[in-house]
């Protein structure tokens, strides 16, 4: 048999397994959920799911089963457990999945649910390098999967408001400049090894968790602060926080490939075996679209956000020729420039919403439609991060390699 027989016989069982994972939501339904992942974050979003409703928990999935042991607390009820996610995916009564594990899965892990016929909502960055996002694409777009990824500040209707009423009416003007800051961070970025973990524990498989990593002995302050390290993490404070702002930017202002990117920084403080900075400045270009895009953020501010009025100390402000639009998860401001004497400055304070991005994946499942943020834009939010770094590192300007480029800015209708 030749190569291109055996590939069309693969193809076909392909898409034969999927369509027998598939079945027709209707508005009423619940959709059947495993998770992968059930730490901090993979415990939020059970909450989110709890909020939102619609969904029915069918199993969980961790490399530690004290996680997975907390997981079944929150659901409330036994669902199933499993420690090897690939097991999991091969149940034919899960309709979606959502990946909450550290980054350097994150790849591997939606590839291998959307050939398993599973919808998924995969946390950021989407990818750990620029080279994974055409797969993704190509395979997302091959198996018709509802992909969402969890840069959930295109869901939030204050965000929505705000780029309509600002942005899209012009009354910014056009915008050359966005400038990005996330300080005060340290909470999330410092975690301190809890008491008792300094050996491994028993029901945890650090093999797994390591994955396509270096394979090396347990390590505790690597496993809990995963953003310290290159490796297991998207890149630091960029891949954990800019991959955020930064995508609000490419959404507010239609921006995809970055043309260059310049960035450096340093440890200067916390010197506890960490190898990403903990500040760092980055700044992104767009010569086609006439804008750059810069970020800072510092671990070493300890200034908390309540204390101030509008927290400029994690914000993105966008600076157009008539007035300036500073937004993020606590509301919006507009500041109109001096020339614009017939508009106000304004503040609006975020709304109240019950778990919005969630919300919009159940929806989508359900409409079998693409649904907020898509992984055309998580790839090109997350290769805007990866050029940053890789300048860090590099210390030279980062320019975009066109074989990043995706087939298409949008993806094509799943109907």
């Amino acid at each position: 048999m030749n190569d291109r027989r055996i590939f069309l016989k693969a193809a076909g069982a392909l898409a034969s397994t999927a369509a027998s994972y598939q079945r027709v939501l209707g508005a009423n339904d619940r959709i059947r959920l495993g998770i992968i992942g059930t730490g901090n974050r993979g415990q939020f979003f059970l909450k989110e799911v709890q909020r939102v409703g619609g969904g029915e928990w069918v199993a969980v999935c961790d490399i530690f089963s004290q996680r997975r042991d907390a997981a079944q607390t929150i659901i409330g009820s036994k669902v199933d457990s499993y420690s090897d996610y690939r097991r999991m995916l091969e149940r034919k009564d899960i309709d979606a999945i959502n990946i909450s594990t550290t980054d350097v899965h994150h790849f591997r892990m939606l590839v291998d649910a959307c050939r398993a016929g599973k919808d998924v909502y995969v946390e950021k960055p989407l990818t750990t390098d620029p080279a994974q996002g055409p797969e993704i694409y190509r395979v997302v777009t091959e198996t018709k999967r509802v992909v969402q990824v969890g840069m959930q500040q295109r869901s939030m209707s204050h965000l929505i408001e705000a780029k309509r009423k600002y942005i899209d009416s012009g009354l910014v003007g056009p915008v050359h400049m966005v400038h990005t800051r996330y300080h005060a961070a340290a909470n999330g970025y410092c975690i301190p090894v809890p008491p008792g973990m300094e050996t491994k524990p028993d029901g945890l498989d650090w093999e797994a968790w390591l994955g396509p990593m270096k394979k090396i002995p347990w390590d505790p302050k690597r496993y809990f602060n995963r953003f310290a390290y290159w490796d297991v993490s998207g890149g630091g404070q960029i891949g954990g926080t800019f991959i955020h702002m930064v995508d609000v930017a490419h959404w507010y202002l239609g921006l995809y490939a970055p043309g260059g990117a310049m960035c450096d920084g340093g440890i200067y403080q916390y010197d506890d075996g960490r190898d990403t900075p903990d500040n760092v400045h980055a700044i992104v270009t767009y010569p086609g679209n006439k804008v750059s895009v810069s970020f800072d953020a510092s671990l070493t501010d300890t200034i908390p956000v309540r204390k101030y009025l509008w927290p400029d100390i994690q914000d993105i402000c966008f600076i157009g020729t008539r007035g300036r639009l500073q937004v993020w998860r606590v509301g919006y401001k507009y500041t109109p420039g001096e020339k614009e004497p017939d508009q106000n400055q304004v503040t609006v304070p975020t709304k109240r919403e019950e778990s919005p991005h969630v919300k919009d994946w159940f929806d989508c499942i359900r409409a079998r439609k693409h649904p907020n943020a898509t992984v055309v834009d998580g790839h090109y939010s997350a290769c805007a991060c990866h050029m940053s770094n890789m300048s860090y590192l590099s210390k030279v300007r980062t320019k975009w390699n066109p074989k990043w480029d995706l087939p298409a800015k949008q993806l094509p209708p799943l109907a």
